[in-house]
């Protein structure tokens, strides 16, 4: 009988760290859905500022 009993708590206290390893990975995978529901939430990189430093090294390079 106490093996059965420490075998049952053993097994309660693993419960709430699978709960929460689950809860982890699936979080991104239920969040997928609700991103697609919405059009207007992209995410988008800012724009890149051109700086002219490539024509600088290309010119350089060809000096040199």
């Amino acid at each position: 009988m106490n093996r059965i009993v420490a075998s049952a708590l053993k097994t309660l206290r693993l419960v709430p760290r699978a709960a929460l390893i689950l809860m982890v990975l699936a979080a991104p995978v239920l969040a997928v859905p609700t991103m697609r529901a919405d059009a207007g939430s992209t995410i988008e990189a800012p724009a890149l500022r051109k700086s002219g430093v490539g024509f600088v090294l290309l010119v350089s390079l060809r000096r040199g």
